[in-house]
Protein backbone atom coordinates (compact mmCIF):
# COMPACT_ATOMS: atom_id res chain seq x y z
CA UNK A 1 0.00 0.00 0.00
CA UNK A 2 1.31 3.83 -1.03
CA UNK A 3 1.85 5.87 1.93
CA UNK A 4 -0.58 8.21 -0.36
CA UNK A 5 -3.17 6.37 -0.58
CA UNK A 6 -2.79 5.28 3.14
CA UNK A 7 -4.51 8.08 3.98
CA UNK A 8 -7.82 7.50 2.02
CA UNK A 9 -7.80 4.05 3.95
CA UNK A 10 -8.18 5.70 7.03
CA UNK A 11 -11.06 7.85 5.79
CA UNK A 12 -14.01 6.38 7.67
CA UNK A 13 -16.13 7.36 4.43
CA UNK A 14 -14.09 5.06 2.21
CA UNK A 15 -14.26 2.04 4.70
CA UNK A 16 -17.19 1.09 3.82
CA UNK A 17 -15.47 -0.54 0.49
CA UNK A 18 -15.10 -3.96 -0.49
CA UNK A 19 -11.56 -5.13 -1.02
CA UNK A 20 -11.91 -4.59 -5.52
CA UNK A 21 -13.91 -1.38 -4.88
CA UNK A 22 -10.41 -0.27 -3.12
CA UNK A 23 -8.15 -1.79 -5.54
CA UNK A 24 -10.05 -0.07 -8.20
CA UNK A 25 -9.97 3.59 -5.75
CA UNK A 26 -6.54 3.21 -5.87
CA UNK A 27 -5.75 3.20 -9.65
CA UNK A 28 -7.93 6.05 -10.25
CA UNK A 29 -6.39 8.20 -7.00
CA UNK A 30 -3.28 10.62 -7.90
CA UNK A 31 -1.46 12.69 -5.98
CA UNK A 32 -0.18 16.13 -6.29
CA UNK A 33 2.07 18.04 -4.21
CA UNK A 34 1.15 22.24 -3.73
CA UNK A 35 3.17 24.78 -2.80
CA UNK A 36 2.12 27.29 -0.22
CA UNK A 37 -0.38 30.26 -1.50
CA UNK A 38 -1.18 28.01 -4.47
CA UNK A 39 -5.12 27.93 -6.04
CA UNK A 40 -5.64 23.77 -5.64
CA UNK A 41 -9.13 24.74 -7.48
CA UNK A 42 -10.50 27.81 -8.82
CA UNK A 43 -14.58 29.49 -8.96
CA UNK A 44 -15.66 28.56 -12.50
CA UNK A 45 -13.17 25.40 -12.54
CA UNK A 46 -14.90 22.21 -13.39
CA UNK A 47 -16.14 20.37 -9.75
CA UNK A 48 -15.20 16.87 -11.11
CA UNK A 49 -12.97 15.85 -8.62
CA UNK A 50 -13.25 15.58 -5.05
CA UNK A 51 -10.13 16.30 -2.65
CA UNK A 52 -8.19 14.52 0.59
CA UNK A 53 -5.82 16.21 1.90
CA UNK A 54 -2.42 14.14 2.96
CA UNK A 55 0.16 16.96 4.48
CA UNK A 56 0.05 20.57 5.43
CA UNK A 57 -3.10 22.83 5.15
CA UNK A 58 -5.74 24.01 3.36
CA UNK A 59 -8.55 27.04 3.72
CA UNK A 60 -11.53 27.37 1.46
CA UNK A 61 -11.92 30.99 0.47
CA UNK A 62 -14.63 33.18 -1.34
CA UNK A 63 -14.11 36.52 -2.58
CA UNK A 64 -17.03 38.77 -3.58
CA UNK A 65 -16.95 41.57 -6.79
CA UNK A 66 -15.36 44.18 -4.53
CA UNK A 67 -12.08 41.92 -3.86
CA UNK A 68 -13.46 40.69 -0.41
CA UNK A 69 -12.26 37.31 1.17
CA UNK A 70 -14.13 35.13 3.46
CA UNK A 71 -12.56 32.09 4.69
CA UNK A 72 -15.11 29.32 4.85
CA UNK A 73 -13.37 26.45 6.23
CA UNK A 74 -9.67 25.54 7.28
CA UNK A 75 -8.94 21.73 5.96
CA UNK A 76 -6.05 19.91 8.22
CA UNK A 77 -4.85 16.16 6.83
CA UNK A 78 -7.20 13.57 7.34
CA UNK A 79 -10.31 15.60 5.58
CA UNK A 80 -12.03 15.77 2.34
CA UNK A 81 -12.73 18.78 0.64
CA UNK A 82 -14.97 19.57 -3.04
CA UNK A 83 -16.77 16.81 -1.42
CA UNK A 84 -20.03 18.20 -4.38
CA UNK A 85 -17.76 17.06 -7.28
CA UNK A 86 -18.76 13.42 -5.66
CA UNK A 87 -23.11 14.47 -6.48
CA UNK A 88 -22.56 17.56 -8.54
CA UNK A 89 -20.04 18.15 -11.47
CA UNK A 90 -21.26 21.60 -12.65
CA UNK A 91 -18.90 24.77 -11.80
CA UNK A 92 -17.29 25.73 -8.26
CA UNK A 93 -17.78 28.97 -6.61
CA UNK A 94 -15.29 28.89 -3.79
CA UNK A 95 -11.59 28.48 -3.96
CA UNK A 96 -9.21 26.00 -2.39
CA UNK A 97 -5.70 27.21 -1.33
CA UNK A 98 -2.57 25.85 0.64
CA UNK A 99 -1.79 28.02 3.42
CA UNK A 100 1.38 25.93 3.70
CA UNK A 101 3.33 23.23 1.20
CA UNK A 102 0.99 20.81 1.20
CA UNK A 103 0.10 17.32 -0.41
CA UNK A 104 -3.29 16.42 -1.36
CA UNK A 105 -4.82 13.11 -3.25
CA UNK A 106 -7.33 13.55 -5.82
CA UNK A 107 -10.06 11.42 -6.36
CA UNK A 108 -12.39 11.76 -9.46
CA UNK A 109 -15.57 12.36 -8.87
CA UNK A 110 -17.28 10.09 -11.60
CA UNK A 111 -15.60 7.23 -10.08
CA UNK A 112 -17.03 8.26 -6.18
CA UNK A 113 -20.10 8.60 -8.13
CA UNK A 114 -20.00 5.01 -9.11
CA UNK A 115 -18.67 3.98 -6.24
CA UNK A 116 -21.99 5.34 -4.81
CA UNK A 117 -24.13 3.71 -6.71
CA UNK A 118 -22.55 0.35 -5.66
CA UNK A 119 -22.61 0.79 -2.07
CA UNK A 120 -25.47 3.01 -0.29
CA UNK A 121 -23.16 3.04 2.91
CA UNK A 122 -20.74 5.57 1.01
CA UNK A 123 -23.88 6.93 -0.71
CA UNK A 124 -25.43 7.62 2.93
CA UNK A 125 -22.08 8.96 4.56
CA UNK A 126 -22.00 10.97 1.40
CA UNK A 127 -25.00 12.62 2.13
CA UNK A 128 -24.59 13.20 5.31
CA UNK A 129 -21.36 14.92 4.90
CA UNK A 130 -22.57 17.33 2.66
CA UNK A 131 -26.12 17.56 4.96
CA UNK A 132 -23.67 18.32 8.14
CA UNK A 133 -21.53 21.00 6.32
CA UNK A 134 -24.41 22.94 4.99
CA UNK A 135 -26.26 22.83 8.38
CA UNK A 136 -22.83 24.13 9.74
CA UNK A 137 -23.13 27.16 7.16
CA UNK A 138 -26.46 28.13 7.92
CA UNK A 139 -25.54 28.22 11.72
CA UNK A 140 -22.50 30.34 10.69
CA UNK A 141 -24.92 32.82 8.28
CA UNK A 142 -27.16 33.18 11.80
CA UNK A 143 -24.25 34.01 13.55
CA UNK A 144 -23.03 37.24 11.24
CA UNK A 145 -26.67 38.38 11.37
CA UNK A 146 -27.46 38.09 15.36
CA UNK A 147 -24.02 38.32 17.02
CA UNK A 148 -21.64 40.81 17.80
CA UNK A 149 -17.83 41.41 16.21
CA UNK A 150 -16.30 40.63 19.75
CA UNK A 151 -18.84 37.25 20.49
CA UNK A 152 -18.03 36.42 16.90
CA UNK A 153 -14.41 36.85 17.79
CA UNK A 154 -14.73 34.88 21.16
CA UNK A 155 -16.23 32.00 19.93
CA UNK A 156 -13.76 31.88 16.99
CA UNK A 157 -10.71 31.87 19.33
CA UNK A 158 -12.20 29.03 21.19
CA UNK A 159 -13.26 26.52 19.16
CA UNK A 160 -9.37 27.28 17.34
CA UNK A 161 -8.27 26.60 20.97
CA UNK A 162 -10.32 23.51 21.10
CA UNK A 163 -8.32 22.55 18.15
CA UNK A 164 -5.33 23.63 18.33
CA UNK A 165 -4.35 25.08 21.75
CA UNK A 166 -1.49 23.99 23.63
CA UNK A 167 -1.84 24.00 27.15
CA UNK A 168 1.14 26.01 29.04
CA UNK A 169 2.15 27.80 32.86
CA UNK A 170 1.01 31.08 31.16
CA UNK A 171 -2.24 29.79 29.58
CA UNK A 172 -3.64 28.19 26.11
CA UNK A 173 -1.62 29.01 23.36
CA UNK A 174 -2.54 28.91 20.22
CA UNK A 175 -0.71 26.20 17.88
CA UNK A 176 -2.06 27.66 14.67
CA UNK A 177 -0.48 31.02 13.45
CA UNK A 178 -3.53 33.28 11.95
CA UNK A 179 -2.95 37.21 11.06
CA UNK A 180 -5.44 39.41 11.59
CA UNK A 181 -6.80 39.72 8.81
CA UNK A 182 -7.25 35.90 8.15
CA UNK A 183 -9.69 36.35 11.50
CA UNK A 184 -11.45 38.99 10.09
CA UNK A 185 -11.87 36.79 6.94
CA UNK A 186 -13.27 34.22 8.85
CA UNK A 187 -15.67 36.26 11.26
CA UNK A 188 -16.45 38.61 8.35
CA UNK A 189 -15.42 41.45 10.01
CA UNK A 190 -12.35 44.10 9.06
CA UNK A 191 -9.15 43.76 9.96
CA UNK A 192 -9.08 46.94 12.10
CA UNK A 193 -12.13 45.56 14.19
CA UNK A 194 -10.29 42.39 15.16
CA UNK A 195 -7.21 44.26 16.10
CA UNK A 196 -9.25 46.49 18.48
CA UNK A 197 -11.33 43.52 20.01
CA UNK A 198 -8.03 41.39 20.39
CA UNK A 199 -6.40 44.74 22.24
CA UNK A 200 -9.54 45.42 24.15
CA UNK A 201 -9.24 41.28 25.44
CA UNK A 202 -5.31 41.82 25.81
CA UNK A 203 -6.24 45.19 28.38
CA UNK A 204 -8.95 42.89 30.04
CA UNK A 205 -6.28 40.21 30.77
CA UNK A 206 -8.25 37.78 29.08
CA UNK A 207 -5.42 37.11 26.10
CA UNK A 208 -1.96 38.05 25.57
CA UNK A 209 -0.04 39.16 21.76
CA UNK A 210 3.49 38.03 21.83
CA UNK A 211 5.45 37.70 19.08
CA UNK A 212 2.74 36.41 16.81
CA UNK A 213 1.84 33.94 19.45
CA UNK A 214 -1.70 34.34 20.95
CA UNK A 215 -1.71 32.78 24.28
CA UNK A 216 -5.41 32.85 25.84
CA UNK A 217 -5.16 33.54 29.72
CA UNK A 218 -8.33 32.84 31.16
CA UNK A 219 -10.05 29.99 29.35
CA UNK A 220 -13.46 30.05 31.81
CA UNK A 221 -14.05 33.94 31.59
CA UNK A 222 -13.46 34.13 28.03
CA UNK A 223 -16.15 31.48 27.68
CA UNK A 224 -18.45 33.07 29.71
CA UNK A 225 -18.62 35.80 27.20
CA UNK A 226 -19.69 33.54 24.26
CA UNK A 227 -23.26 32.34 23.93
CA UNK A 228 -23.43 30.27 20.65
CA UNK A 229 -21.02 28.51 19.28
CA UNK A 230 -19.48 29.60 15.91
CA UNK A 231 -18.40 26.58 13.89
CA UNK A 232 -15.95 26.73 11.21
CA UNK A 233 -16.60 23.80 9.17
CA UNK A 234 -16.04 20.98 11.21
CA UNK A 235 -14.00 22.58 14.27
CA UNK A 236 -16.60 23.50 16.05
CA UNK A 237 -16.04 22.54 20.37
CA UNK A 238 -20.20 23.05 21.05
CA UNK A 239 -21.34 20.67 18.66
CA UNK A 240 -24.15 18.50 19.34
CA UNK A 241 -24.09 14.88 20.04
CA UNK A 242 -25.78 13.97 16.89
CA UNK A 243 -23.60 16.05 14.87
CA UNK A 244 -20.78 14.15 16.29
CA UNK A 245 -22.19 11.12 15.80
CA UNK A 246 -22.71 12.18 11.93
CA UNK A 247 -19.28 12.97 11.66
CA UNK A 248 -17.77 9.71 13.18
CA UNK A 249 -19.73 8.39 10.58
CA UNK A 250 -18.90 10.36 7.56
CA UNK A 251 -15.97 12.59 7.33
CA UNK A 252 -12.67 11.75 7.72
CA UNK A 253 -10.62 9.47 10.53
CA UNK A 254 -7.95 12.01 11.96
CA UNK A 255 -4.87 10.98 11.60
CA UNK A 256 -3.38 9.40 14.24
CA UNK A 257 0.51 9.22 15.13
CA UNK A 258 1.66 6.15 13.84
CA UNK A 259 3.32 6.40 10.35
CA UNK A 260 1.87 5.05 7.55
CA UNK A 261 3.00 0.95 6.23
Amino acid sequence: MTQMFWHVRNCSLFQRLTEPQWNRLERCARVRKFPKRTSVYLPDDLADTAYLLAEGRVQICSTTNEGKQCILALIEPGELFGELAIVDSSAREERAETVQNSTVVLLPGDHLRQLMEESPGLALGVTKLIGLRRKRVERRLRSLLFRSNRERLTQLLLDLTDQYGNATTEGVEMGIKLSHQDLASIIGATRETVTTVLGEMQSEGLLRIQRQKLILLDLPRLAATSTQPFPIDKHSSAETTAEANVRSRSTIARPVNAAPP
